[in-house]
């Protein structure tokens, strides 16, 4: 999260709305370890990561759709078994779940 203040501070003063994801948990084998986070504006800027890349553009749509207010804050989990996280390209064999919600700080 630490790397992320620059932007979230620069974002903040641009009057901008921030969700944030971060990783909460992995089971198996994960792309990156719990506490790894990503914070999206609501104009669409990214920073950070919490998959190396493969999950990343439905976390995006994710957060967008929380900080318009047609999805809840709250835990997100891709796996491999999950149909829309293989599509998405998260093969790596495990699970990870996601707490995405919008910053309020």
């Amino acid at each position: 999260m630490k790397d992320l203040l620059e932007d979230i501070n620069r974002w903040r003063a641009a009057g901008e709305r921030i969700a944030v994801a971060r990783v909460v948990d992995i089971e198996g084998s994960g792309p990156r370890d719990p506490g790894a986070a990503m914070a999206v504006t609501e104009s669409g800027e990214v920073a950070g990561s919490v998959s190396g890349g493969c999950v990343e553009g439905a976390v995006v749509g994710q957060a967008l759709a929380i900080l318009d207010g047609t999805e809840s804050a709250g835990v997100t989990t891709f796996g491999y078994s999950d149909d829309e996280a293989f599509a998405v390209g998260l093969t790596c064999g495990g699970t990870i779940h996601l707490f995405i919600e919008e910053l309020n700080w």
